[in-house]
């Protein structure tokens, strides 16, 4: 879903209300107490962000949407791991807790993977 400008603005606003819906899908299992923050993070890792990032190939991507895709996130994860702002808790170490990855760091990596299987199925 690009705009007329070439953006893909609408894109990934559509890709974070689809991550958020996936969240509230798995609430009870990604708040879970008894389950280990680990086996959450992977949970949210192969349900949630995946859905938010499909797709993620095609997006020419600005500085002000990774902001915005690691801000959703990060609210996510804190939601998931009960972690309140005021509780004045680096992003890094919230993230380290359910062993995840930040999203920008992911992108690249997932991008570069898609694109080589597309043109190796092309040859």
């Amino acid at each position: 879903m690009l705009s007329v400008d070439g953006d893909a603005d609408a894109a990934v606003e559509a890709r974070i209300r689809i991550g958020w819906n996936k969240c509230r899908q798995f609430v009870a299992l990604l708040t879970n107490k008894e389950i280990s923050l680990i086996m959450r993070g992977r949970l949210y890792r192969s349900c949630v962000r995946s859905s938010m990032l499909h797709g993620r190939e095609t997006w020419p991507v600005r500085k002000e949407n990774e902001v915005v895709l690691q801000w959703t996130e990060m609210r996510m994860v804190r939601w998931m791991c009960d972690v309140k702002v005021k509780d004045r808790v680096p992003g890094k170490e919230v993230r380290e807790r359910p062993g995840l990855d930040d999203i920008i760091s992911v992108l690249p990596k997932q991008v570069a993977l898609v694109w080589a299987c597309v043109v190796k199925r092309s040859q």
